[in-house]
């Protein structure tokens, strides 16, 4: 199969742009109440709840702590094959005795009027015993408030890896050490959080959730209701971003088919956005002191990463970042001595979670802040410093320090396509002549080459196929979109297999009556996974047709062959004679049969997209001001299917980085109360803030499966932050600026413009 490589418009957007999407803020459910909490104002607190005053009010349908409900307590996850250094961890879906973060749930109240949960909730009387809060990781380390006292620390899970011939850095000409953080940040979907749930006559509930992956979420809900999955529907709704954060699902919408089943009625939860700035998990959350040897022409042999991650107060998802740090700990770097020491610690905040790049960003951002480092030390151009380190195109598969086995790409040649594309020569003698002229501006340029990785903690992946007797196809899938375009990519592989029109070919996903299983959508694996399922399942839908064609058409089934341009099948040669799809259903309905096949995909290759991204900047050196004027990009994601989505992939990933670099922060004060609880003070760019930017595709087909398509969702996100960074770095250079903390606010800025001024 040719996969087809063209922009075919986006078959998902008709009902959004209309209005006419429903998400689960919509939903109007007969008889329904509504669903408020009692949170947690402090950080870390004994406490004990008293509802009485709650229940006395009307308009109240019931009131409820953890000791009412008989709550489980959800375990602390581990991906396949992780420990934890400690035992008791799980996390209570309500609070009874200890709060751990703001903002934590410890009681249910279910309302008629949501109207009215504010007054309802001020009902409530919390009864608060202060402890001290944990809030940052050299609190953590320091121990002298535990969030778990039996455990006996804040430290949870550790790793310790490195090549076997690790040696150190004795005999390097350059030794660097820099401490760099990955600061936390908010996944702050345009929709925030929402569920709800309706008990069915026969026995069985319906869940709507906004999720990434409701095949996930599913099973949360049947261990929380203590039923078999199969128990549970959940419906197809609209989702209005996710990034991560609505991979899982969260104590708040766990409770809601429990507490509908409680009080006999149809239930629906929805959060501020206060309470999303709160307790959307948020993402990234590292600090790594990196230390790196190198010889004076910046050729590097050796990188240490001694790495502390911040998971909050719960261990999630977060815990096991240093070792997904560990697989691209070398980048695309032919680097041949690594080690790595990372330590997961509890803090009093929000769980950390999934958010774009979930474990990727944060390596290659150090890293990338380190390969400028060895420039500045070796006075070697920073792209040079990186052409000497590259993995060389005809080195792939490559095999790196760390065990990694790299599929295909070629990043010398995708690093000379940006650096061509962005006037990389031109920019430098326009940056020395800005520093001669001695004004306020100066220019930055900013490189990161990078790996991502695609796939690797993919589920088993559902794809099934179908043509009706009408002629028009149905695919059913298990990935979960949320605004990444599945519709259209999947119609056309179908249409291309099938010879179908785009628009004869349906959809149907997140139905787990209609799809049983799946793994949603996380990871930049939907194509790769549940995009190879679906093509399988259609390929087995041809040869059905072929068999069934050959035996209408009294012919062997090797001289059947199928005329994509007409959608028929016909005898070689003989192409006046052919039958269509919708004769061949109609036929297969007619002997009791359907042109209809599944694939379960479990083979779950891992692929390596990667990039070379070069950030343009100006800076005022009088105000901090950072001013992005170019991102000039060059990915490689193997075959691409739909330019368009793609671009709009890679868009949107930017977008993200550059927030990061720039903008976004989550922030605490002393006692562990959040500072962004809304967007005039978490500062989410808008499209002033972020060029439009100049980009192409280096196609390498990956070998690791049959479309030869690599994951491009997060590769923006991973790349653009290093190079924003480095870029206002760059420009600031001559003032003897080594680093500065993210984000790059003007005050950081221009206080470590100060600070180089002074020395």
């Amino acid at each position: 199969m040719t996969v087809i490589g063209r922009a075919e418009p986006r078959l998902e957007d008709e009902t959004i742009l209309l209005g006419c999407a429903e998400y689960s803020a919509d939903l109007a459910l007969p008889g329904c109440a509504h669903v408020v909490y009692v949170r947690s104002s402090m950080a870390h607190a004994l406490v004990s709840v008293d509802l009485s005053e709650v229940r006395a009010l009307s308009g109240v349908a019931g009131a409820f702590t953890a000791l009412d409900l008989g709550l489980p307590e959800i375990p602390a996850s581990a991906l396949p094959g992780d420990e934890f250094d400690v035992d008791g961890l799980s996390r209570p879906l309500l609070a009874s005795q200890r709060v751990r973060f703001v903002g934590e749930p410890m009681a249910a109240i279910i309302v008629e009027d949501p109207q009215a949960a504010e007054d309802v909730l001020e009902a409530a009387v919390v009864d608060y015993e202060p402890l001290e809060p944990v809030v940052t990781i050299d609190d953590a380390l320091a121990g002298r408030s535990l969030l778990y006292p039996d455990a006996g620390t804040n430290l949870i899970a550790s790793v310790a890896r490195s090549t076997p011939d690790w040696s150190g850095f004795d005999g390097y000409d350059v030794v660097v050490t820099q401490r760099i953080e990955n600061h936390r940040v908010l996944a702050a979907p345009l929709e925030v959080r929402g569920c709800a749930a309706r008990w069915e006559d026969d026995g069985r509930v319906s869940v709507w959730l906004s999720s990434q992956a409701p095949h996930l979420a599913r099973a949360g809900f049947a261990m929380v209701l203590g039923v078999d999955p199969e128990t549970i529907r959940m419906r197809p709704i609209a989702i209005g971003g996710g990034f991560g954060a609505k991979a899982f699902a969260y104590p708040d919408e766990l409770l809601v088919p429990l507490l509908s089943r409680v009080v006999g009625r149809p239930l629906k939860w929805t959060e501020t956005r206060s309470e999303s700035m709160v307790m959307l998990t948020p993402g990234r959350g590292q600090a790594a002191t990196v230390t790196v040897g190198a010889d004076r022409s910046g050729q590097i042999g050796a990188i240490e990463y001694d790495v502390v991650q911040n998971t909050g107060a719960y261990a999630g998802l977060g815990t096991f970042m240093p070792k997904v740090g560990w697989l691209v700990a070398s980048g695309p770097y032919a680097i041949p001595n690594i080690r790595l020491t990372g330590r997961t610690v509890v803090t009093n905040s929000t769980p950390t979670g999934a958010y774009r790049g979930a474990g990727r960003p944060e390596p290659a951002f150090a890293l990338e802040r380190i390969m400028d480092l060895v420039a500045a030390e070796t006075g070697v151009d920073p792209a040079e410093v990186r052409r000497r380190n590259l993995i060389r195109g005809e080195q792939y598969p490559f095999t790196a320090a760390t065990g990694t086995v790299y599929d295909a790409t070629d990043l010398p040649a995708a690093l000379d396509t940006t650096l061509a594309a962005a006037g990389y020569d031109e920019l430098r003698a326009e940056q020395a002549r800005l520093r001669d002229e001695g004004g306020q501006t100066r220019l930055g340029l900013g490189l990161a080459t990078f790996v991502d990785i695609a796939g690797r903690f993919s589920p088993p992946e559902f794809g099934a196929a179908e043509v009706t007797a009408d002629g028009k196809v149905v695919l059913r899938t298990g990935s979960a979109p949320h605004g990444q375009g599945h519709a259209t990519t999947w119609a056309m592989i179908a249409s291309e297999r099938l010879g179908v029109a785009l628009s004869d070919v349906k959809v149907i996903h997140t139905d787990t009556d209609e799809v049983p299983f799946g793994g949603g959508t996380f990871g930049s694996k939907s194509l790769q996974c549940a995009g190879v399922a679906v093509d399988r399942a259609v390929a087995a839908v041809v040869e059905r047709g072929r068999r069934l064609a050959a035996s209408l058409l009294e012919a062997s089934e090797t001289d059947v062959v199928l005329d994509t341009a007409a959608g028929a099948f016909h005898v070689a040669g003989t192409p006046s004679i052919a039958l269509s799809w919708a004769e061949l259903a109609k036929a297969a309905d007619v002997a009791g049969e359907r042109l209809y096949d599944t694939v379960t995909y479990t083979d779950s290759p891992t692929t390596f997209p990667a990039g070379a991204y070069l950030a343009v900047v100006m800076v005022d050196i009088e105000t901090g001001a950072v001013d992005l004027r170019r991102l000039v990009t060059c990915d490689d994601a193997g075959r691409i299917v739909n330019p368009q989505l793609a671009e709009g992939q890679v868009h949107g990933g930017l977008a993200q980085g550059v927030a990061q670099a720039l903008f976004e922060e989550l922030r605490h004060d002393e006692d562990g109360n959040p500072l962004t609880t809304n967007f005039a003070d978490y500062l989410v760019p808008s499209a002033a803030e972020l060029p439009f930017y100049e980009g192409s595709f280096q196609e390498t087909p990956t070998d690791r499966n049959e479309l030869g398509v690599k994951g491009i969702g997060e590769s923006g996100t991973i790349g653009a932050t290093p190079a924003v960074v480095n870029a206002v770095i760059d420009a600031l250079s001559e003032f003897g600026v080594r680093h500065i903390e993210m984000p790059l606010t003007p005050e950081r800025v221009w206080r470590a413009i100060e600070q180089g001024r002074a020395s």
